[in-house]
């Protein structure tokens, strides 16, 4: 099942962000797999590598009035007005018609293109080859080793039975990418654990 996360407002060939209004506990977290559509029929997809909230006046208003606030003003807050957050996620490859690769996109997602959560079928069809490692583990500048963990587990988690043999293939596909680094690597390891 395709959930709308929120729409685009800035992107790159490496990585995209979506502007939401509010969190849904059906919008994916950390490490969930999204996608968007882009121009000439390619969809691109993506790891979330951070979900933030920016303030605004108002919510500083809020928060300054500290124990006196009613906890009705917090739940209107939260579901009827349009609270500043934004989904970034990691491009981790694209789709051309029946073929995925897990390589860069040749153009980015446009501004206001939907990104969508993928359901647990396209995640477990996504991560049937694992060359997307090598992209999420050369992004030094993001938490790489638990934004892979957590994809990892949530992928384990759409195969139900078959999830443990496929954390043990991601594991053996993580030793040979990170042999010279064998800290990292069991680091790694021990986030991929239930």
């Amino acid at each position: 099942m395709e959930i709308a996360v929120g729409r685009i407002i800035r992107s790159s060939t490496t990585r995209f962000s979506a502007g939401c209004n509010v969190l849904r506990p059906l919008v994916p977290a950390f490490g969930a797999l999204v996608k968007v559509s882009a121009v000439g029929g390619e969809e691109i997809y993506g790891l979330i590598y951070e979900v933030k909230m920016d303030d605004d006046p108002f919510v500083r208003q809020m928060a300054a009035a500290g124990e006196n606030l009613l906890p009705e003003y917090v739940e209107d807050m939260r579901h009827n007005r349009q609270v500043p957050i934004e989904v970034g996620a990691l491009v981790v490859g694209y789709r051309t018609g029946e073929e995925v690769r897990h390589s860069l996109p040749p153009q980015p997602p446009l501004s206001l293109d939907l990104m969508l959560a993928c359901g647990s079928e396209e995640l477990v069809a996504f991560s049937r080859r694992l060359d997307y490692f090598g992209l999420v583990l050369g992004s030094r500048d993001l938490p790489a080793d638990e934004l892979l963990g957590a994809h990892l587990r949530y992928a384990a988690q759409a195969r139900d039975a078959a999830g443990h043999d496929f954390l043990l293939d991601a594991g053996r596909v993580l030793a040979n990418l990170l042999a010279l680094d064998l800290n990292r690597l069991e680091c790694l390891l021990r986030r991929l654990r239930p």
